[in-house]
């Protein structure tokens, strides 16, 4: 197994169990509606953005799930936001 497939595995891992909604409302807690819409360059987190509809279009087009993943993923290494099961009770 390469190198790149053995972290795409444990990038895999990382997201097993944890929800869409856990991811979308993480990185909005996290960085904001603003920030995320530059980093993530998604009209759902640009044109009057919300949870519900970020949730509604990212279910729906599997390319904008797979950057909003990878972005969170990115947090998740640069420490900007804890992965819930590091979080206390």
């Amino acid at each position: 197994m390469s190198k790149s497939e053995k972290v795409f595995k444990k990038d895999r891992e990382l997201l097993h169990g944890v929800t869409l909604e856990t991811i979308v409302t993480s990185l909005q807690e996290a960085y904001g509606w603003e920030e995320l819409g530059r980093q993530v360059r998604i009209k759902c987190f640009t044109h009057q953005p919300s949870i519900n509809s970020s949730l509604k279009f990212l279910r729906k087009t599997p390319w904008a799930r797979e950057k909003v993943e990878s972005f969170y993923l990115f947090s998740l290494r640069k420490k900007k936001i804890i992965h819930p099961r590091e979080q206390a009770p």
